[in-house]
């Protein structure tokens, strides 16, 4: 808890990424119709709890103080396992260094620069683990089985992945004696895909596939360019679907999607894939570097004890072949490979510690290994601080500037406000200091037409609310004829929408467009190109000539 509220104090905490506080906004109602109870995708449980504790105390950071709380509880769970496995062996002075070390330079992360994925992959792994080394006590199976399922309901996948990465390290504990906690594991995640798939609405099941389909396209990079030129509504769909404009679903959909963003294994093989792992190749050496270092050091160390150690060496394959694979299919943000190198080490730590006789000098080797890592990893840590702390003043600033824009509005219809989420503090209260406010005396709706959150269901249902019908285009319509409606949009968001409504227009409505207002452009992330800026607009309307002529008549 010390090292915890001292790396906060001296660094401070950041998000990640967009993804936690769009996540708040739901919760809180501030881009929802009513505070969202339901996520489908993760948070089981934990989102129907947030919502009605942000409904009964709103200045209180409930996410953050949850997912902080059960990140706390995975460290001591680790801290648990390594004390217990090096003191025996080695005295409490160097166990406690080793400890100290390998969270300075392979844990401090977690906490400093923060995203909920890290929770459940760290939670999991380290219940496992704790489990295997106190096995059979059945008070430790429970435990590891309470963790996964804490965990589980979090984010499925990640928790599963956890659990399976954290694997080795506990057959290397226990052999046989670890076989519940993996029977438990696996019966909870079985049971649990069956109560998803048996308890799913349509509507949750069709934003399951559609996620799975633009991360497809947009995060991992699988779609192949289209073979044939596209029709209007096709290059359309793709664009808005690239821009993160996945809102209206009868441009965007799974049919639209499997058309226009197919994956072709060729064009992947040849294109895709060595671009990945030429990235991959150049992430891990620059911002991992203690850990690859420690992991080096752990194999010559088993070298140097002689043997075949044949199953070691098949783990160590293993888990390279996890990384290589997950970052060329998918894709390894800070979130997802330093929980994956932890436990990496942490298996081969367990590994090392079980030989007999310890091979010479094993303590001095990993303490000067850690040494070596650890001052070069916290000047880039210090300096990634210093990054993070002045995007976020920037993005303060560009609420700030943003205020006379959306003075009057109740309702904001913006591109880019989730954008300005990254690197915002998790204790901080609120989601919008300014823009969207949870106080009663000033509400708003802010209503997104970018993001992954615009293909939940929630937000069919803030458009009825807001304008009586859930179609996508004919909202935007209606909204246009208000005059409580702030339109706050980057250019590209903006043509994205024009185009749209020009695509949908009937022959007997009114042509309607967004035009930009005067003024000089707000730039959300005190980025200099043009490309980056945020105007504020109207929609106008010009109606058939032929309407024009009936009114005269």
């Amino acid at each position: 808890m010390v090292l915890l509220l001292g790396a906060g104090g001296l660094l401070g905490c950041y998000f990640e990424t967009n993804d936690d506080l769009t996540i708040v906004a739901l919760l809180r109602g501030q881009t929802a119709a009513a505070p969202v109870r339901d996520l489908h995708l993760y948070f089981h449980g934990y989102a129907a709890l947030w919502s009605r504790l942000y409904a009964a105390a709103p200045t209180w950071p409930w996410y953050g103080l949850t997912l902080y709380t059960l990140l706390y509880v995975a460290t001591v769970l680790v801290a648990a396992v390594l004390w217990r496995l090096v003191r025996a062996r080695t005295g409490g002075a160097a166990a406690l260094a080793l400890l100290g070390l390998f969270w300075l330079v392979g844990w401090l992360e977690h906490g400093f620069w923060f995203n909920y994925v890290r929770v459940p992959l760290l939670l999991a792994g380290a219940g496992v683990l704790l489990a295997a080394q106190r096995a059979p006590a059945r008070w430790a199976l429970v435990t590891g089985l309470l963790a996964f399922g804490l965990s589980w309901l979090i984010r499925p996948s990640a928790a599963v992945l956890g659990a399976a990465v954290a694997l080795p390290g506990a057959w290397w504990l226990a052999g046989r004696r670890a076989l519940p906690i993996g029977a438990g594991i696996t019966t909870w995640a079985v049971l649990g895909a069956l109560w998803l798939q048996l308890t799913w609405s349509p509507q949750a099941a069709t934003f399951r596939r559609l996620d799975v389909l633009k991360s497809n396209l947009n995060d991992f990079q699988l779609a192949a360019p289209p073979i044939k030129p596209l029709s209007p509504a096709d290059s359309l769909a793709l664009a808005a679907a690239r821009a993160w404009q996945l809102g209206d679903s009868t441009l965007v959909n799974e049919t639209t999607l499997a058309r226009v963003a197919p994956f072709r294994p060729g064009y992947f093989i040849q294109h895709t894939a060595p671009a990945k792992l030429g990235g991959l190749a150049r992430q891990l050496p620059r911002d991992y570097f203690p850990l690859l270092l420690l992991l080096a050091a752990t194999g010559v160390l088993v070298l140097r004890a002689g043997g075949g150690h044949r199953g070691y060496w098949l783990v160590q394959a293993g888990y390279a072949g996890v990384l290589l694979g997950l970052g060329t299919l998918l894709k390894l943000p800070p979130r997802l490979v330093l929980p994956l190198l932890d436990f990496w080490v942490l298996s081969n730590l367990v590994y090392l510690w079980q030989l007999r006789p310890l091979p010479r000098h094993t303590p001095a080797a990993l303490l000067l290994a850690l040494l070596a890592a650890a001052l070069p990893y916290a000047y880039k840590t210090r300096h990634r601080s210093h990054v993070l702390a002045q995007e976020r003043k920037a993005n303060d600033a560009a609420h700030e500037r943003l205020v006379p824009l959306t003075r009057g509005a109740r309702i904001i219809v913006s591109d880019f406000l989730e954008d300005t989420y990254k690197s915002a503090p998790p204790f901080r209260a609120d989601v919008n200091r300014t823009l969207l406010t949870f106080r009663l005396y000033a509400p708003k709706v802010g209503l997104s037409v970018r993001g992954w959150q615009t293909l939940h269901p929630s937000q069919a249902v803030l458009r009825e609310r807001l304008t009586g019908t859930r179609d996508f285009t004919e909202a935007l319509r209606r909204l246009g004829q208000r005059t409580d409606v702030a339109w706050v949009l980057t250019p590209e968001g903006a043509d994205l929408l024009n185009r749209q409504l020009a695509l949908k227009r009937q022959p007997d409505q009114p042509k309607v467009w967004l035009e930009q207002l005067q003024g000089p452009p707000q730039r959300p992330t005190g980025a200099a190109e043009p490309s980056t800026s945020v105007h504020a607009y109207r929609m106008r309307t010009k109606f058939p000539q032929s309407s024009l002529k009936a009114k005269i008549m």
